[in-house]
């Protein structure tokens, strides 16, 4: 779906691409799919990802489906995307962790993984200055969109894999003067009852609190600007989960995030509310606030008689104030659902990538400390 409400055929996200392997390992462990279909399709994604162009080892945003031809995203916006190369990258290492026997498929699998995650030239997006990673780069343009990769969003995953990386990783100054802004990341306030440890007022949508957070594990994990990210990721969800439940029917359920709208894609959140809920919102939060989020997936099943049951699942989004249902199923949204509902049965997800060399580097440079099994499942259930 275009960003004018028009449908795009024959359309890839990377970072969907990277969800997608996500649930290929869900699958398998699950057992909805064996692991030589999961490894067979692995192996024709990486592939496929083989033929794409890459910008200093990074993709675009958008490729065609068949033949990987880059789509420009925006204006200035038609070479790498370094966050979605990262939201791609977390879940190849995962699929490396997971595809771990020594038959030649499984090792196939692995080489190309390590081809395509040691080429990524992450200090190279520092343009070669002691600041910011920045978002993009164009041959045609330069660095014209000129954005930083600074918090809080979706992209801290991005910061962990450029520090960790064997052949071209960052400075961690990188990430102090960059994404944690020396400290202005912070915020402390409350809202809504609940104190919000980093970010925006009312955190901003959903997304910002799930995708990187599909792979790193919050439970135990903390730096010099926040000292518990799972205390961060709750307060993100519930502080929506509240304003939502001040705001829509309780049949309705709850969750903004950015997603499908009437009329083409949407972010929505506390401070932007469109009327539209996202059903990747609530139930990507499961790990964070299982009860409300599962309460949440059976509402959205029953909601006017199953309208938004589809083909793939859940639909992406609907606007309760007038019926309106979306057609699409967003991959970005869609993977996320998987990886969460996984990471709050299992944490095989958040195990896989924790567990990985170039991650484990990564947290140690950044400063960050890390306890993951402090945090008991009894605990999570109970917040």
């Amino acid at each position: 779906m275009g960003s004018d409400g028009q449908p795009i055929h024959e359309i890839t996200s990377i970072s969907g691409v990277g969800f997608g392997f996500l649930a290929l390992i869900v699958g398998v462990h699950r057992s909805w799919i064996t692991r030589q279909e999961a490894i067979d399709r692995a192996n024709l994604m990486l592939r496929s990802l083989g033929a794409v162009r890459r910008f200093h080892g990074a993709f675009p945003h958008f490729v065609h489906s068949s033949g990987g031809k880059t789509i420009p995203f925006a204006k200035f916006d038609d070479g790498g995307d370094l966050v979605e190369t990262a939201l791609l990258v977390q879940a190849l290492i995962c699929a490396r962790e997971f595809f771990d026997e020594s038959t030649s498929t499984e090792m196939d699998l692995r080489r190309s993984v390590t081809d395509i995650v040691e080429a990524v030239e992450w200090n190279w997006f520092t343009q070669g200055k002691p600041g910011p990673l920045y978002w993009h780069w164009s041959p045609r343009f330069g660095w014209a969109k000129n954005l930083p990769i600074a918090g809080w969003n979706e992209a801290l995953v991005t910061y962990v894999l450029a520090a960790g990386s064997a052949a071209h990783a960052i400075n961690p100054v990188s990430y102090h003067s960059g994404w944690a802004r020396d400290g202005e990341i912070r915020n402390g306030a409350r809202y809504l009852g609940v104190r919000l440890p980093l970010g925006e007022p009312y955190g901003g949508p959903l997304f910002l609190s799930q995708y990187s957070f599909c792979t790193l594990d919050p439970r135990g994990l903390g730096d010099a600007y926040c000292s518990d990210y799972l205390e961060q990721v709750h307060a993100h969800s519930l502080i929506n989960y509240r304003y939502c439940s001040t705001r829509y029917a309780p049949e309705d359920g709850w969750g903004l995030s950015a997603c499908d709208g009437p009329k083409g894609y949407a972010v929505n959140s506390p401070t932007d509310d469109h009327g539209i809920i996202a059903t990747t919102a609530a139930l990507s939060s499961m790990p964070f606030l299982p009860v409300r989020s599962i309460r949440a997936a059976v509402r959205f099943l029953q909601w006017r008689g199953g309208a938004l049951r589809g083909r793939f699942g859940l639909m992406d989004s609907f606007q309760p104030s007038t019926g309106w249902v979306s057609k699409t199923h967003l991959a970005i949204d869609q993977g996320p659902v998987v990886a969460m509902m996984e990471n709050y049965r299992s944490g095989l997800i958040w195990d896989l990538f924790m567990n990985a060399a170039e991650v484990s580097r990564g947290l140690i440079k950044l400063g960050f400390h890390t306890d993951r099994y402090r945090e008991t499942d009894d605990l999570l259930a109970s917040r």
